[in-house]
């Protein structure tokens, strides 16, 4: 199975403008959000990347794409009627091959081989759906999907999936989303990333299932579903300093990591003085 598309979701009314946000990535270059995405994805050596936006949107994300914008092609969804409409408004785009899925709001930081790339490399080798996961604590539950399965025999952070419930509350969790070797109170948790076969479009398609995760329990039943854990980072740009603290996390990974030490002690420091001056 060859993965050569990218579908990148990001016409959230409460989202929409996280995408065009600008930052400094690890080299040091100014970049949006939008376009550090899509070279993550290209990374993986997806060959065509399609955009889900808000109507009205195309001409600033084409922006935001800055010099990938030629190889993008942007998909409006025409009414916010949510996550799993957005990924079947990319339809026609995905031409029923499997795909990588993005989602536009979060941005990830690895220290190793980027989840993206592991993600695609693992849905080619066995041929089905993968998710990216990662061990989140329950007072998170409120904002991801979450599963549960069986660890794969001799295959370090690989899962075959049987149960998935978007947003569990913590009591659910305890009850049907515990994994044998993932520490108490912590749950795993969807990154953000996964390649999708035909068939989960074809669930949100026949309204078998309004939402992706409820599309993904289904699948799980009928076919064979892996999650990989990641050691990588997301970071939740819609979250209370969310595009702040990605910013850091980029800077304390990237070629800047000491300079970028040196001022957050300086700023302490100050911090330091000038509440002891006050005192």
């Amino acid at each position: 199975m060859r993965i050569r598309k990218a579908v990148i979701t990001a016409a959230g009314p409460n989202q929409r403008a996280l995408p065009l946000q600008t930052i400094i990535d690890r080299d040091g270059d100014e970049k949006s959000i939008l376009g550090i995405l899509i070279e993550q994805a290209l990374a993986a050596h997806i060959e065509e990347v399609c955009v889900v936006v808000w109507p009205g949107d195309e001409t600033a994300y084409a922006r935001a794409a800055g010099s990938h914008a030629g190889a993008v092609r942007f998909v409006a969804q025409p009414q916010p009627l949510g996550y799993a409409n957005a990924i079947y408004t990319a339809r026609e785009f995905t031409g029923g091959e499997p795909f990588l899925h993005i989602v536009g709001d979060h941005l990830y930081v690895s220290s190793a081989a980027p989840c993206v790339e592991r993600v695609v490399a693992l849905a080619e080798a066995e041929e089905c759906t993968v998710s990216g996961v990662q061990p989140t604590r329950e007072s998170l539950l409120y904002r991801f999907g979450a599963v549960a399965g069986r660890r794969m025999p001799g295959r370090t952070g690989l899962y075959r999936v049987d149960t998935v419930i978007e947003k569990p509350t913590p009591t659910k969790a305890e009850q049907h989303l515990m994994v044998p070797g993932i520490r108490a109170g912590y749950y795993l948790c969807f990154l953000g990333i996964h390649v999708l076969t035909p068939a989960v479009m074809e669930l949100i398609g026949s309204n078998q299932a309004d939402t992706l995760s409820g599309a993904l329990a289904e699948l799980s039943r009928r076919e064979q579903y892996l999650a990989l854990e990641d050691d990588g980072r997301r970071y939740d740009l819609g979250a209370r300093y969310g595009l702040l603290v990605a910013q850091l996390a980029l800077a304390l990974h990237g070629r800047d990591r000491a300079q970028v030490l040196s001022q957050l002690v300086e700023l302490l420091a100050d911090r330091e003085l000038a509440a002891g001056s006050g005192r």
